[in-house]
């Protein structure tokens, strides 16, 4: 029977892919074993049947709430289901030990407690990979990479349609507002692209949070063929992220998800230290903010970075 690892991971879109080179290094260390990961559904299905994982779980499941409370009733289909691992690896933020010491009465005999708060001392993806050392991995590249199914790449072609013009993406938001720059600036942006990449198509992204931001942007472009892509499926935006010829976005999971794909990317930051935070692939160019205010960088300084981008 091939062995069995069981990935934890909670957290936002960004997190999970920062720990994608971890989860990558197990993979590629332990090909033959089942790995699965335990976390937000909508997140970690990037990684199932995609290179990573085997198999997901959602961590969201009722009864796991119990693991996560001192000696309580523990569910036995999870208990099972815990206990059917040889290696535990978690991400999860358990300072009083709770969840650790139910899954060790659930029978988990290796558990490897990976959570760790992100400092300044190095990249985050090779922080995330350092609980694994303890294991004898070591990460040599901070990058993080996916790899969109055939399905994916489909849904990414049909939502495109056959025009062969290259689409520049924009995502105008983030997770939080400092980390963004003036919608109006990305307005100008926009609007800007129709000079010097006049063939291009512009693809609008954003969820819920990013409402008022797009429909600037959308008010902007009136009249111009553009795209929206709001909340889709994370891996059919991940494929179509990979069609595109630039992504322009902040420090957010969006902007990990388009470098994860290989695509060129500029990205703006302000608060965050992008030698902790940007995604670490070779296709992308930050810009940082004067004294870390987003509010203070110029539309010029992005528009010379963007002309750079696209050659």
């Amino acid at each position: 029977m091939k062995p069995r690892i069981l990935v934890i991971r909670g957290g936002a879109i960004g997190d999970f892919i920062l720990t994608l080179p971890a989860i990558g290094l197990l993979r590629e260390n332990f090909p033959e074993a089942q790995l699965e990961i335990l976390g937000y559904e909508h997140i970690i299905e990037l990684a199932r049947a995609r290179f990573y994982a085997d198999a997901t779980r959602s961590i969201e499941y009722g009864p796991m709430a119990g693991f996560f409370v001192p000696n309580s009733k523990l569910a036995p289909d999870l208990v099972e289901y815990f206990a059917s691992f040889q290696q535990v690896v978690s991400y999860l933020f358990d300072p009083d030990l709770f969840f650790e010491n139910n899954l060790r009465r659930a029978g988990v005999k290796n558990f490897l407690p990976a959570y760790a708060k992100i400092d300044d001392s190095q990249h985050a993806a090779q922080q995330l990979a350092q609980p694994l050392q303890r294991m004898a991995l070591f990460l040599d590249s901070a990058a993080a990479e996916l790899y969109p199914s055939a399905e994916d790449r489909a849904r990414a072609k049909e939502f495109l349609g056959d025009s062969t013009a290259p689409v520049i993406a924009i995502h105008p938001g983030s997770g939080g507002v400092r980390k963004n720059w003036p919608a109006e600036n990305w307005a100008t942006i926009a609007k800007g692209l129709s000079r010097y990449a006049p063939e291009a198509r512009v693809l609008l992204i954003g969820g819920e949070a990013d409402a008022a931001p797009l429909a600037t942007v959308q008010q902007a472009l009136r009249g111009a063929p553009v795209l929206l892509a709001q909340n889709l499926p994370l891996p059919h935006l991940a494929a179509v992220l990979e069609r595109c010829r630039l992504f322009l976005g902040h420090d957010s999971g969006i902007s990990h998800l388009a470098a994860a794909v290989e695509t060129s990317c500029v990205l703006l930051f302000g608060p965050t230290d992008p030698a902790i935070w940007a995604p670490a692939n070779e296709k992308v160019t930050v810009v940082t903010a004067p004294d870390g205010l987003l509010v203070r960088l110029s539309p010029a300084v992005v528009e010379e970075a963007v002309r750079r981008a696209l050659g």
